[in-house]
């Protein structure tokens, strides 16, 4: 019985220990503090984040400063369009 106890301790700190590995290795994108000032004041953030990452990341990391404007500063973010025609980066 105590193996079995024992076992079951050993998987849970393994999954907790590699749950943790993947998020710290995921947030140490240059994209993720640069898109969440672009979208700080954004009405819906959880949006606003995924494009302008999608956009930051084919972009090799170019995110105009500021909440809103400036996308002369980053051509590639400023000239990505969605298939409606319309600006794709927020």
């Amino acid at each position: 019985m105590k193996t079995k106890v024992d076992m079951a301790q050993i998987f849970i700190m393994t999954l907790l220990l590699t749950s943790s590995l993947f998020i710290f290795s995921t947030a140490d994108s240059p994209c993720n503090g640069k898109c969440n000032v672009r979208c700080s004041k954004a009405g819906r953030q959880d949006r606003c984040l995924h494009y302008c990452n999608i956009c930051c990341e084919k972009c090799d990391g170019c995110v105009p400063s500021g909440t809103f404007g400036n996308r002369d500063e980053c051509p590639c973010y400023r000239d990505m369009k969605n298939s409606k025609g319309t600006p794709k980066c927020p």
